[in-house]
This record gives structure tokens, C-alpha cells and sequence, in this order.
């Protein structure tokens, strides 16, 4: 049994009863330190207050120490909402021994996006995405754990660590098999709720199993008396000691401490006094120990529960009102009585539920005054008003304009270092206040504006009511109204977003600012799948854009639009670059229409790239996706907008026949939108499609189907257009997969609905193609019909690309030397098309028609440096036959 601290003393009574914990955590430190190759490690304790969990980390600290880097942070109750606040107490020891240079070497590309959060760095004028933010955490310290091996971090109190610490270490601790680093986590069980809750299940399921720890037994509890009061404690009294106490460890420590200052004798007839003296341990006890101490050292223990871990005296003797001196003779009485201590970062409470206790026993009024007295200390020290924050948000509203002000400065703070959670609370809180007429619309905005990646349906609220307030400029409005219909798309209420956009717009007169809302207007148009007059809105389109010069933001964006639309309705590609050039400066996108400009949606850009993209200028595609990935890692936007960014990307590899590396990116895609929700959203559908038709591509088509049905890739689909088309993916994966009845119904279906909508381009949507090949024997005339259709709107559209695939479908449908012909001359199309799997597939068909080896040697050798392995598999089948 462990009994007490190495060297004997009764007052390590937590460690009692611990030796299965101990001797795990020895294991865990001597495997840690055994080899640098070393997988990282990670223990978790729960258990109630007073259990023991400081204890055992402190002697888990004790164990690594002189072997390891031992980091160590724990979280408080009244610094839970402080954004990073654990994770910095956690690395800031080691990062601010850097330099400003070291920093910026070490943390590499994470440093604008970490090092705010971390605060090492000051923030940008941008606004990371918390996502992003996370995974710089993870990186930053998994290179710590390389360049301080071995390493351990060891975190107190978790239930009480701040939403980002907790969002990063569940990331972090998934990664410790490839980590040389040793992560030690304690918790009471029940205490977080939210996300705080089920990042910390998070954190244990990656331990299993959690160790849970347990009261001590009646015999521990003797021994620990014993060794405490002396050996002469008799058994009824000990007895006693474990009855009031329920074996906790915190409590048995307290208690006998009391029983020494007391000078109670250790025997029955004293075991009575037990319980009154066990009061004056905890609660109203404890309360009235203290302000038996003095008024002054009550005011100080008040002023410390405030401010909360890490208390510096000069701030707790400002907020308390009183002299430096006297202020260090109360924390000395406060030391002698047991209630603080000194820790690194400044007086600590012995144990939180101290600091629970006195935080609780202040007046309602007075601790309210008080959070707005350290708001103004905290100010007043220089740390900016995101550190003020917290103490703002208890002060009761009263109509103060500058509260206001302070808490909309902390809203930005926050964000600018990737945290809107925090944002929004502080912008809650100051609509509570209330804020003036002429500002109230303005902190609504704000709201909105810091709740729209991570919660569409507040902002939706929040924008709505500020549109319906007075005090937002003209540019303001517009704005609001642009970001409300976005909002209100992601939510899948595209129709509501129309319809919000042409109220504001009917409003206004002639000039920019109505054209930017006709250009949102058209641009959730354009990708609406179930508008009803499709033909009519392009030529409305067509009327507005014909006359632009691309001479501001609005007018290009105008352009992208029409050339989007031209493009899916299948209008002459030459005339859709056109449009995409002219929406260009100097090749470039404009300024305010750069990836990460929030004044126009990304969804604009996805347009301009893709009509490149099925207009056969795929390096123009290309191009500009790569840097929209670029643009979004730089800047720190990891979620939506970056998992689009990679799909986009991944897709115009897979049209340019690159299909290992479109294969990557689209996987990489569905990750990222997985860290964003998981499943059913239109950007899961979207790279899905397109990972979908990949693979079949690859020939891998039940490897096809385990990605639809995990993301769901069956009707009803969202309201919105997928590039490609959705549909026509699925008819093709239908077939592929052997069900052929159903995949005819589903291209029949995606025939009428984008007939419906005049879109036929025959490389975004192929249907007809699939849906010829599949009635060839069944219905020869129809398939006939369907291709010759086709092959006038390929010819319309002008690509090689269009032209080369529907003369293959052509030949396919053929036979002998009509066939051979047909199949020559879509080779030649598509030989001199940027699309190099279709070539491949037209090469080996060509070749089986013709029987020339020296053709399906080409499409074969064309076949695998593309990654089609269903192709190569055939073209060698018909090679070996032929030979």
C-alpha cells in the first residue's frame, strides 16, 4: 500500500490507496523516456472533489521530473470561458523563451495563425477559422514534443479548461501514436456539459481506460490518521475519521489538520468534535474561518476568488482597495491558514473547492462590483480588453455606453485569434446591456458576422433583427442583407435567401450597391436546382451582364455569373472564357474578390473556376484553385471553405486524368468537411459526386459505393446544383454497381429535370451518354436519338473535350468499319483535349474496334499514367487476346 509521501508524513493522504495508478504512470514515463521512436501515451483520472487528482499529478510531475520536459496548466472555474487560457499556461513557459525570430522559424507557417492564440504574436486584421487555429496547436506542440523529447504535459482540472484547449487536446491526443510525447489529464466526471463534454470523451475514449479513482477504505483512512496524530489513535476514532469525511482524501487531510491545530486527542471519547470541526474545513465552515481572520484578509480572499488562478498581489491589492504591505501580510495570514498558496504563475488557492467556497460566500452586489472593478484593474495593467472580458460579462446591465464599447473591443480580440465562441458571448452580453439606438443594430451585425461559419441559424436571427433596426449604413445593410441570404443558403432556405436579397434590392436605386444584390441575387439563383424558370432568369442574366466592362466588383461579378450560367446551359465555351477573362485584372482576380474576401461569397469564385474548368481551359482551373487552397491554409480556414477549395482542386485533376492525385485531394476534401458536421451537408455532397465519379473512373467501383453510402448519395438531394451533376453521377454508379433498372430511372429523372432547366452541357452533366449506352440493345432507336440530341449540343459548346465524347458515345453504338471510323475521329478530338482519361478510354475503345495493337498499347500506356485500373485491366485482357 502507498502510504504518504517517500521519507514518511501522513499528509500525502491522496496517494494512499494509488499504487495500480502510480505504477501506470512510472510505466508510462520510463516508456516515454525509453526511445525517442517511443509512441506518445495518455492517462486520464476522474473522480469527485477532493479525491486525490492534484496529488497523483503532482507526483506523476515528480516521477518525470529530471527525466523529462514536464508542462503543466490546469483549468479554473471562473477562467472557464477564457479562450486559450489553459493551453497557454500549458506552452507559454517554453514558446516565450523564444525570440520574435525563433518563433517565426519554429512555428513555420502556423505562426499568424497560432501564435495570436498562444499569445506570442499579435494578432492580424483577418479572422482565422477556430479549426485551423486547433490544428496549428496540434502542430505546434507536436514539434515541441520532438524538440523537448521527452515530453509531458500534464492538465488539472479539465472539466473547467476553456472550450479551445479542450477542442485542441482532443485533436492532439489522436495523434499520440506518431508522438514521443506523454499527456496526463484529470477531471471530475459530470462537471462539463456541451462541447466541453464531449471533447473530454473525447480525450477518454482515446485513454481506455479512464481510472476512476476511489475514496479511501476504513483501513486507509486509519492508516493516514495514525500516521498523522500518532500511532496511539485509537480504532474508534479512526473510524470516525473515514465515517465524516467518506474517505476523502482533500477532507481527511483538512480534518486532521484541524485536529492538530486543536490539540484534540486521537481517542472516542473525541470523536464527537469530529464532525463540527469537518464543517469548519469546507463551506460555511470554511467561510467563517476566514472572517475570523479579519476584515481586510476577507476583502483580499475575495479580491484573489475574483481573479482567479495565478493571482498576482499588486492586481488583488488594487482590486481589494488596499496598500501593497498590507496586502502581502494578508496573503501570509491567508498561507498560514491554509487557504492559498504560491504556485509558478502567482497565489493559488490550496484546492478549487476553496476557491469555490469564497467565491460563493461574496454578496451577490459586492461580486458584481467587484468583476466590474477588476474589469477596470485588468484594463488599466495593459492586457487588452479580451482579458477584461470575463469580468465584464458579470457586471449587471445598467445602460453603460462604454461596457458596450469595451465588449464589442473584446469580441474583436477574440476573433482575430480564432475564437467566436468567445466573441459571442461578449456581443450577447452587451445587447443585455442594452446598447444605444444608433449601436444596437451595429452589435447585431457584429453578432451575426461572428456566428456565420460556425452557427448559420443564429445569424440568421441576428441579422434579421438588426435589418429590422435603424442605424446601419447604407454599405452595412447590404452587407448584412448578403450575409444573411448566405446564411440562409448553407441552412438549405435558398428560397428565403432569394427572397431577402429582392426586398433589399427593391429599395434601392440604380447604382452599385443594388447590382451587388442583383449579383447575389443571380448567384444563388444560378445554383438553385429547383427554380422554375431557368430559361427566363438566364436571359434576364444575359440582358444585365451583356454591356458590362468588368469596371467594379459588382459588373465582374455579374460576369462570372453569366459565364457559370452560359456554361451549364451549354452556350459556346469561347464566349464563356470570354466573360471569365473579362472579369479578371490582368489575369488575376481583382482585388475584394480574392478567395478570402468576405464581401462576395466563395461560391462566386468556385464558379469562375469551374467554368474555366468544363470550358477546357483546365490550367486557367487549375490555377486558380490552387490558390484558393493556398489562400485558405495561409489565412487560416480550415472548415468549409477549404474542404471546397481541395474538391474543386481534386476535380480538375480528375478532368485533366490526373486520377491518383484527384482521388488524394477529394479524400482530403471529405475530411475536412467531416471536422465541419458529419455528413448530410451540401459540401459532403458535392466532393462526394465528385469522388464518386472519380472512382469510377478508376475503375473501383464498389470502393464508389462505400463513399455514397456513408455521405448519403441518394435523392432527395439539397436544394442546390452539384458540380457535376449530381445525378448524373449517381445514374452512372447505378450502373456500374449492376443495377441497371434503377440507374435507367435515375437518368431519365436527370434528363427531365435539367431539360427543365435548359442546362446541357454534356461534359457537367453526361446522362445522355449512360443512358444511350444502357438502352443500346433495348431500345437502339432512342439511344440513337439520345446521341445524335447530344452531339448538336457538343458541337454548340465547341470544346474538343464535348465534341471527342460525344462521337465516342457515337461509335459505341456502332459497328464495323463505321464504328472504326467514328472511334478514330473522337481519338483525334480528344488527343488535342486537356482531358487525358477520356483519351485513354477513346484510345482503348479505338483499339478493340480497329484490333491495332499499336492503338491499345497507347491507350494502355495512356491507361495507367492516368490511374485507371479498370481501364488498364481491359486494355491488357484485350492485348493478351489480340497477341
Amino acid at each position: 500500500m502507498t502510504q504518504g509521501r517517500p521519507g514518511g508524513g501522513g499528509a500525502w493522504a491522496p496517494l494512499w490507496e494509488r499504487d495500480a495508478e502510480l505504477a501506470a504512470a512510472e510505466g508510462a514515463v520510463s516508456a516515454l523516456c525509453s526511445d525517442l521512436a517511443t509512441e506518445g501515451g495518455l492517462l486520464v483520472y476522474s473522480g469527485e472533489a477532493g479525491i486525490g487528482k492534484t496529488a497523483l499529478l503532482s507526483e506523476v510531475r515528480r516521477i518525470a521530473q529530471g527525466r523529462a520536459t514536464v508542462l503543466a496548466a490546469r483549468g479554473g472555474e471562473t477562467v472557464a470561458e477564457v479562450p486559450f487560457n489553459v493551453v497557454r499556461q500549458l506552452l507559454q513557459p517554453v514558446l516565450v523563451q523564444l525570440s520574435p525570430e525563433e518563433g517565426r522559424e519554429y512555428l513555420g507557417d502556423w505562426y499568424e495563425i497560432a501564435g495570436p492564440a498562444l499569445g506570442i504574436t499579435e494578432p492580424g486584421s483577418g479572422r482565422p477559422d477556430p479549426q485551423a487555429v486547433c490544428d496549428g496547436l496540434v502542430d505546434v506542440v507536436a514539434r515541441l514534443s520532438r524538440l523537448y523529447w521527452p515530453l509531458v504535459l500534464i492538465i488539472d482540472d479539465a472539466h473547467w479548461a476553456d472550450q479551445e484547449t479542450l477542442r485542441w487536446l482532443a485533436a492532439f491526443v489522436e495523434r499520440l501514436d506518431d508522438l514521443p510525447a506523454l499527456v496526463v489529464v484529470a477531471h471530475r466526471p459530470g462537471e462539463a456539459t456541451g462541447e466541453g463534454a464531449r471533447h473530454l470523451a473525447r480525450i477518454g475514449a482515446s485513454a481506455l481506460p479512464t481510472t476512476p479513482l476511489r475514496a479511501l477504505t476504513p483501513d486507509a483512512t486509519a492508516g493516514l490518521t495514525r500516521a498523522t496524530l500518532g500511532e496511539h489513535a485509537d480504532a474508534p476514532f479512526c473510524r470516525e475519521v473515514w465515517a465524516v469525511t467518506g474517505g476523502n482524501p482533500y477532507e481527511s487531510v483538512e480534518l486532521l489538520a484541524k485536529v492538530q491545530d486543536s490539540e484534540l486527542e486521537p481517542v472516542e471519547s473525541s470523536a464527537a468534535e469530529l464532525r463540527d470541526l469537518n464543517r469548519s474545513a469546507r463551506g460555511r465552515g470554511l467561510v467563517a474561518r476566514l472572517e475570523d481572520l479579519g476584515t481586510d484578509v476577507t476583502r483580499f480572499a475575495w479580491a484573489a476568488a475574483i481573479l482567479g488562478p495565478g493571482i498576482s498581489t499588486e492586481l488583488a491589492a488594487s482590486l481589494a482597495g488596499m496598500r501593497h504591505d498590507d496586502a502581502v501580510r494578508c496573503a501570509e495570514r491567508l498561507r498560514a491558514a491554509r487557504i492559498v498558496t504560491s504556485g509558478e504563475a502567482g497565489l493559488e488557492f490550496v484546492h478549487p473547492l476553496i476557491a469555490t467556497a469564497v467565491y460563493e460566500s461574496i454578496p451577490n452586489a459586492t461580486r458584481t462590483a467587484m468583476h466590474g472593478r477588476a474589469a477596470w484593474a485588468v484594463t488599466r495593467s495593459g492586457r487588452g480588453a479580451a482579458a477584461a472580458s470575463r469580468h465584464l460579462l458579470e457586471v449587471h446591465p445598467d445602460d453603460d455606453p462604454e461596457l458596450v464599447q469595451h465588449l464589442r473591443d473584446a469580441a474583436t480580440e477574440h476573433l482575430a485569434v480564432g475564437a467566436p465562441d468567445a466573441a459571442r458571448r461578449c456581443l450577447e452580453r452587451a445587447l443585455r446591456e442594452p446598447p444605444r439606438p444608433d449601436v444596437h443594430a451595429h452589435v447585431l451585425y457584429e453578432l451575426g458576422c461572428a456566428t456565420l461559419l460556425t452557427s448559420p441559424v443564429t445569424t440568421i436571427g441576428h441579422l434579421r433583427e438588426a435589418l429590422s433596426m435603424s442605424g446601419l449604413s447604407q454599405q452595412l445593410r447590404v452587407d448584412a442583407v448578403c450575409r444573411l441570404s448566405q446564411a440562409l443558403v448553407h441552412n438549405d432556405q435558398l428560397g428565403e435567401g432569394l427572397r431577402v436579397i429582392d426586398e433589399e434590392a427593391s429599395r434601392l436605386p440604380d447604382g452599385p450597391a443594388r447590382l451587388r444584390l442583383q449579383a447575389v441575387h443571380y448567384m444563388w439563383e444560378g445554383i438553385h436546382a429547383g427554380e422554375e424558370d431557368s430559361p427566363g432568369r438566364s436571359r434576364r442574366l444575359a440582358v444585365l451582364a451583356g454591356p458590362l466592362t468588368g469596371r467594379d466588383n459588382a459588373e465582374r461579378a455579374l460576369l462570372i455569373l453569366r459565364a457559370f450560367d452560359a456554361m451549364t446551359r451549354g452556350e459556346n465555351a469561347e464566349e464563356v472564357v470570354e466573360l471569365c477573362d473579362r472579369a479578371l485584372v490582368n489575369g488575376r482576380l481583382a482585388p475584394g474578390l480574392g478567395w478570402t474576401d468576405a464581401e462576395w461569397s466563395f461560391e462566386l469564385r468556385l464558379m469562375l473556376g469551374s467554368s474555366y474548368a468544363f470550358a477546357d481551359r483546365l490550367d486557367r482551373a487549375e490555377s486558380l484553385f490552387t490558390e484558393a487552397v493556398k489562400a485558405y491554409e495561409t489565412a487560416g480556414w480550415s472548415g468549409g471553405h477549404l474542404a471546397l477549395a481541395h474538391a474543386f482542386l481534386g476535380y480538375v485533376h480528375r478532368r485533366r486524368g490526373r486520377l491518383r492525385d484527384a482521388e488524394k485531394s477529394l479524400r482530403e476534401s471529405l475530411r475536412l468537411a467531416d471536422r465541419v458536421g458529419q455528413g448530410g451537408l451540401p459540401m459532403h455532397w458535392e466532393a462526394a459526386s465528385m469522388l464518386i465519379d472519380t472512382l469510377l473512373a478508376r475503375g473501383h467501383a464498389l470502393e464508389a459505393k462505400a463513399v455514397a453510402d456513408r455521405y448519403g448519395f441518394a435523392p432527395p438531394s439539397a436544394s442546390t446544383i452539384y458540380v457535376p451533376d449530381a445525378m448524373s453521377v449517381r445514374g452512372r454508379l447505378l450502373l456500374a454497381l449492376g443495377h441497371t433498372e434503377e440507374g435507367l430511372n435515375e437518368l431519365e429523372a436527370t434528363a427531365k429535370a435539367l431539360t427543365a432547366r435548359g442546362q446541357y452541357n454534356t461534359v457537367l452533366a453526361p446522362w445522355a451518354y449512360d443512358l444511350a449506352r444502357a438502352l443500346a440493345v433495348e431500345d437502339p432507336r432512342r439511344a440513337g436519338d439520345l446521341v445524335a440530341d447530344a452531339r448538336v449540343q457538343a458541337e454548340r459548346f465547341g470544346t474538343d473535350t464535348a465534341i471527342g465524347e460525344a462521337v465516342r458515345c457515337a461509335a459505341a453504338l456502332e459497328t464495323g468499319t463505321k464504328a472504326v471510323a467514328l472511334y478514330a475521329k473522337a481519338v483525334t478530338y480528344l488527343e488535342a483535349s486537356p482531358c487525358q482519361y477520356e483519351h485513354a478510354v477513346a484510345r482503348v475503345e479505338y483499339g478493340i474496334a480497329s484490333g491495332a495493337v499499336e492503338e491499345l498499347e497507347r491507350g494502355l500506356a495512356l491507361a495507367r499514367a492516368c490511374g485507371a485500373d479498370g481501364l488498364v485491366a481491359l486494355a491488357e485482357r484485350e492485348l493478351a487476346g489480340v497477341l
